[in-house]
């Protein structure tokens, strides 16, 4: 169940409305980068969430919160796009660049909506909710969570500094400000769940003895000069403390594919149908 309140979470004020501004602010709305997306990733996730109900309220509080900025960002737009010329006469009346702001503004927010926001990004795509991860793992859920907010962020930062309008950028530290809590809150469940040594592999449930165990923590090298990159991640203890990373010349370890004949009835050339041995055993069409 959830309750709604007219106001806002964080005060929405646009000194100067600029449409252009208000197509990038889809972005942040329906982008990859966007709140829809966390919003619907956190709900997903506890919904489906078992195990500790408090990860699941945890979850439940925060996906609610990112409703919140969607509608705040989704206000922005509106506020945004008033006084934004509808057509090309009334723009060409305003300014002798005929089409300068028009032909910057998402035409969906003239044509679709009525000078409001839209479910999509700043090109006008539709959300697209496989973007959203909810695997049922809590460990999984955290990493992915981290890097949602993280790449968001990085988003609001970006339009914190593409805007010189001063209520804009109040209301960006404020979502920025969100996104530095929301990346601490995942990975503090991380530590509480005993930190990466225990959380990792994901998932840590599988036995590390069904593995390969001989490739669990070679880094593959794949240059032509065989050289290697050095870093963390090709020599010294693992992150999990349970292995040793090593630096793997990365080499052939199967067979040539060997497929069987094309049916005769499946489409294919009569010359598909039957083979003949390639050099090293493998089959090659006649």
């Amino acid at each position: 169940m959830f309750f709604a309140n007219p106001r806002l979470q964080y005060p929405v004020r646009v000194d100067t409305p600029n449409p252009v501004f208000a197509r990038a602010l889809q972005q942040a709305i329906g982008g990859v980068e966007g709140e829809i997306r966390v919003m619907l990733q956190y709900l997903f996730q506890s919904w489906g969430s078992r195990g500790p109900m408090k990860y699941r309220d945890m979850l439940l509080n925060t996906g609610t919160e990112e409703i919140g900025h969607v509608e705040m960002l989704s206000t922005a737009v509106a506020l945004n796009l008033e006084g934004a010329p509808l057509s090309f006469q009334e723009e060409m009346s305003k300014d002798p660049i005929a089409g300068a702001v028009l032909n910057g503004m998402n035409l969906r927010h003239i044509l679709s909506t009525g000078m409001g926001a839209t479910p999509e990004n700043c090109n006008g795509v539709p959300f697209n909710a496989s973007h959203v991860y909810a695997s049922g793992n809590i460990v999984a859920d955290m990493y992915a969570n981290v890097a949602a907010e993280s790449t968001g962020r990085v988003l609001a930062t970006r339009l914190y500094n593409m805007t010189d309008d001063a209520g804009m950028k109040d209301m960006l530290s404020f979502l920025i400000a969100r996104d530095t809590m929301h990346q601490q809150q995942w990975l503090a469940v991380i530590e509480e769940l005993g930190g990466h040594t225990a959380a990792l592999p994901v998932p840590n449930s599988f036995p590390q003895s069904e593995e390969k165990g001989e490739f669990a923590y070679g880094f593959f090298v794949h240059s032509a000069d065989g050289s290697v990159p050095e870093g963390r991640w090709t020599s010294g203890p693992s992150l999990d403390g349970k292995g040793t990373f090593e630096a793997m010349i990365s080499k052939p370890l199967g067979e040539i594919p060997q497929l069987a004949p094309a049916r005769p009835d499946g489409g294919a050339q009569t010359e598909q149908t039957t083979t003949t041995p390639m050099p090293g055993g493998a089959p090659t069409a006649l």
